[in-house]
């Protein structure tokens, strides 16, 4: 067998830096960055020394070792590319990110020995981007909720104002409050007076009765929408059973005068006095009827009004008149008795207080209330306009 020996062959590369404490080779010039929208080459600027040695014996070189460089210091930059198309906004539900996410470096000192890579002298990055950036931030804008006057013309209170101001909302709206009033009534009649009391208008009626405070209250509530209805007792000062218009309206009067005298009134209180009498329109035909007077001084008001007329039998009167004494002293003015004594003790189930139901079908509190109603309507027509 034969064996030869050859001279050892070097085949690494020479060193790239001088080990001696010596000037570097190279030192990196800062170069301008390259252009946002394109790529960025990666080379390096240092080019290998020749071999200090020649191969031995006539053998062939070893091909030159790759081309080295130092490391990067920082992020890679290839790859990143910024187009006037592309939307920073996008996988942010189309808001803009409070802080963009656009890539900064920045350079490292240089160090002693070392050969600088020039793409680590790129120009630092900062949030903020030149007039052409498509990355747009919101605008401060005015409130369009602020009025002229720098008052809130928005919000639920703006928005209240401006319905309220509709003249059909406030239609529907009286409708509607109207209408649960009349289901609230109609469900529980006591609830009304709670209801529609109240407001500017303020009546006395001269009674204590129900049948009369409340015709009179339901009237003047109906027309007015809110009135305040209170009744007071009084006395007529004239026989129990007036017979005769003349003693229907003195009757009505003198209560209104009996209260204004005690002083249960002032003298300006506006004032409904309900007073029935009996009167012969025709010969030996006789009829029930109401007399309202209402009195307000203080607006120079005075209105009289009758109810309708509820027949009245003959036999009925006549007894009336043969149970009241011949020296009644209020002869005058009427009867001792009235007719509807007469009716409770000579026709059983009647009560002397509401018979106009057993022989009209209709109450007596119901004939006050439609005049009543007249009454309020005829008031209000004559009132000054800021007082209704």
């Amino acid at each position: 067998m034969l064996t030869s020996t050859l001279p050892p062959i070097q085949s690494s590369a020479p060193p790239l830096f001088s080990p001696s404490p010596m000037t570097p080779l190279s030192t990196a010039s800062h170069a301008p960055a390259p252009p946002l929208g394109g790529h960025v080459p990666y080379s390096s600027p240092v080019a290998p020394f020749p071999s200090p040695s020649a191969p031995a014996l006539g053998s062939s070189a070893p091909p030159p070792g790759p081309v080295q460089s130092a490391p990067p210091m920082g992020p890679p930059t290839t790859g990143f590319t910024m187009t006037a198309g592309y939307d920073i906004t996008r996988g942010h539900a189309g808001r803009t990110p409070q802080t963009p996410l656009m890539p900064s470096f920045s350079s490292a000192p240089p160090m002693p020995g070392v050969v600088t890579n020039p793409m680590m002298h790129q120009p630092v990055m900062s949030g903020g981007l030149d007039v052409g950036s498509p990355i747009t931030f919101p605008e401060d804008h005015e409130d369009p909720r602020m009025g002229p006057d720098g008052t809130s013309g928005g919000g639920i209170w703006g928005f209240i104002k401006g319905v309220a101001d509709n003249p059909m909302v406030k239609t529907v709206l009286d409708k509607t409050k109207h209408s649960v009033e009349s289901m609230i009534t109609t469900l529980d009649p006591g609830m009304a007076p709670y209801i529609k009391s109240g407001g500017d208008l303020d009546i006395v009626v001269t009674s204590d009765k129900e049948v009369k405070v409340g015709a009179v209250r339901d009237a003047f509530q109906e027309v007015f929408g809110m009135a305040m209805v209170t009744g007071e007792a009084s006395q007529s000062n004239i026989a129990p059973q007036p017979v005769g218009y003349a003693a229907g309206v003195k009757g009505a009067k003198e209560r209104i005068n009996s209260l204004r005298r005690t002083g249960i009134i002032h003298e300006k209180q506006p004032v409904v006095s309900v007073e029935n009498f009996i009167a012969e329109l025709f010969p030996d035909k006789w009829f029930d009827i109401g007399c309202l007077i209402l009195d307000d001084p203080g607006n120079g008001v005075h209105i009289e009004t009758f109810t309708q007329a509820t027949p009245v039998a003959l036999e009925h009167v006549q007894q009336a008149q043969t149970l009241t004494p011949p020296d009644y002293s209020l002869r005058w003015s009427g009867l001792l008795i009235t007719v509807g004594e007469v009716l409770e003790r000579s026709v059983p189930n009647i009560s002397r207080t509401d018979w106009h139901q057993a022989f009209t079908g209709m109450s007596r509190r119901q004939m006050i209330y439609s005049a009543a109603k007249a009454l309020a309507g005829t008031y209000k027509l004559q009132l000054p306009p800021r007082t209704v």
